[in-house]
């Protein structure tokens, strides 16, 4: 390391810290395993590995042409678990990573998992449809793809703003925080960038739900308007039969940065427990 190469030969970034029982960590779009260095290293100084990884066409992983299907992204999952030998782990995912996780657990059967977390997750459906009325129009995506197109870098600028519950008046984060995050937005390839606003926009995960056989800890913020509390979180955790939900009545959808030390001592707490 602290590369994996996965099954179709596509590297993916590995970050590796602490020893312990292992809690394995995935991003969200469209960040890097970076977004979590400060519960990475809460994690690692509690006595836990902690791994977690640019997804492929983030980061500093490579940047295939295909691949960027859930089935796929947990067939990497996969990869890198078998990679770094872990066993008996904590699997937690923020936003997109949730559906990575609900995905893992249905696919592989949860192999080696003991814990899971669904942070501000897109799982189960994100999509608003007949039986979803709750979920966000199709619309919705069409025109964050047509945005990226058009301009990338003022589009994730923007983004940002919205990512963390930036408003006219106030913002609960520095400058510095949303320049940083278009930095690790535009580390991204474009097709991968692309095709994920699909993945995660349109990928049902309602049926992975009943894979769920571990403790699972869902957090979400109340106001979050990237991905709705209502067909997400609040669903999730009423479809998980061992799930554990905490809401963060009025944050937005970047909680692990506007609410940090309370995020960061939960998860603790999770893990711990």
């Amino acid at each position: 390391m602290p590369y994996v190469k996965t099954k179709d030969s596509t590297d993916l970034y590995v970050k590796d810290w602490g020893s312990g029982r292992p809690v394995i960590l995935l991003h969200g779009w469209p960040l890097t395993a970076d977004s979590w260095d400060d519960q990475a290293l809460a994690l690692a100084h509690a006595g836990h590995r902690v791994i977690f990884y640019d997804r492929r066409g983030f980061g500093r992983s490579g940047q295939p042409w295909t691949g960027y299907d859930y089935d796929t992204l947990a067939d990497d999952l996969a990869d890198v678990i078998d990679a770094t030998g872990v066993q008996d782990a904590t699997l937690v995912g923020f936003s997109m990573g949730g559906g990575e996780v609900a995905r893992y657990m249905s696919r592989h059967d949860g192999r080696g998992i003991v814990q899971a977390g669904l942070i501000s997750s897109v799982a189960p459906y994100m999509l608003k449809t007949d039986d979803n009325p709750h979920g966000v129009d199709a619309g919705m995506f069409d025109q964050i793809q047509a945005g990226i197109a058009k301009d990338r870098p003022n589009f994730m600028a923007t983004f940002a703003q919205q990512f963390y519950g930036v408003g006219w008046i106030s913002s609960p984060v520095s400058q510095e925080v949303l320049d940083d995050f278009t930095r690790q937005a535009l580390m991204a390839g474009l097709k991968g960038t692309l095709d994920c606003v699909h993945a995660f926009g349109t990928t049902d995960f309602r049926p992975d739900l009943a894979a769920f056989r571990v403790p699972t800890l869902v957090l979400h913020g109340t106001d979050d308007s990237t991905v709705p509390i209502a067909p997400t979180g609040r669903a999730a955790a009423a479809g998980i039969t061992q799930a554990q939900l905490i809401e963060y009545s009025g944050a937005p959808h970047g909680l692990t940065v506007t609410e940090k030390d309370r995020f960061t001592e939960d998860l603790l707490a999770f893990v711990k427990g």
